[in-house]
């Protein structure tokens, strides 16, 4: 995961000294924490100080570091807008597509939240907040035509593809970045050829990875396959 120069993670947020507090406040001082430090930095007592604010004062807007972490992710994907009522479908997921990968490479460190922490928690129970990108692409795809099952089926399928972009376009690919040969740069020449010639052969072509690009080839994949599979009601 993207971290921080070693020279910003001593600064504080800057949040106006002993401003009213507010959950809005509060949730934008821990992003800005994550943000530049790690998610591992974030304790409630590490907040406080931040905000200029007696640690229990956050325990009204937040009852514990778990609901503290939830309203991070409900911030971030508060950004996340769907157009329900877009006549094309297909380009409106591809939309949606493009603006969740804008957030996780401006919020990185968030990212584990946004992929993992859902995990841990049974829908019903999930911030609202968290939930409203879903219900906006199953209207999206109900309007399309689509049944209500095979609408979920296509948002999971494509918030699946989305997770595992952004992890791997978030990984550190470079090895030894002073080395002008691919295979150097990526470490790939300590992997015996005899085990791994393909890999290696690919050290050009993992060196010049594309975010963008690869989004939009695995998109292009996706909604294709969708559009032959599942056919919406006229």
């Amino acid at each position: 995961m993207v971290q921080p120069p070693a020279d910003q993670a001593v600064q504080e947020p800057k949040q106006p000294a002993n401003g009213k507090l507010s959950r809005t406040r509060m949730l934008a001082c821990a992003l800005e924490i994550i943000d530049r430090e790690g998610i591992e930095k974030l304790s409630m007592r590490r907040l406080a100080r931040a905000l200029e604010h007696d640690p229990m004062s956050l325990y009204r807007y937040a009852a514990n570091k778990a609901a503290l972490l939830d309203g991070i992710a409900e911030t971030v994907l508060s950004r996340l807008t769907v157009d329900s009522a877009d006549p094309d479908w297909a380009a409106q997921l591809r939309t949606v597509a493009r603006d969740y990968r804008r957030l996780a490479l401006a919020h990185p460190n968030v990212v584990p939240l946004l992929v993992t922490r859902p995990l841990a928690t049974p829908l019903a129970l999930r911030p609202r907040g968290t939930l409203r990108p879903l219900e906006a692409v199953l209207t999206l795809l109900t309007r399309a035509g689509f049944s209500g099952a095979d609408a979920l089926h296509i948002y999971r399928a494509l918030f699946g593809l989305l997770h595992g972009h952004v992890l791997n376009e978030l990984q550190e690919l470079v090895d030894n970045p002073d080395e002008t040969d691919d295979l150097l740069r990526l470490g790939l020449h300590r992997l015996p050829i005899g085990e791994f010639p393909l890999l290696r052969s690919l050290a050009s072509t993992l060196a010049t990875y594309d975010g963008a690009a690869e989004l939009e080839r695995g998109l292009d994949i996706l909604l294709d396959g969708l559009t032959t599979t599942l056919t919406p009601r006229p």
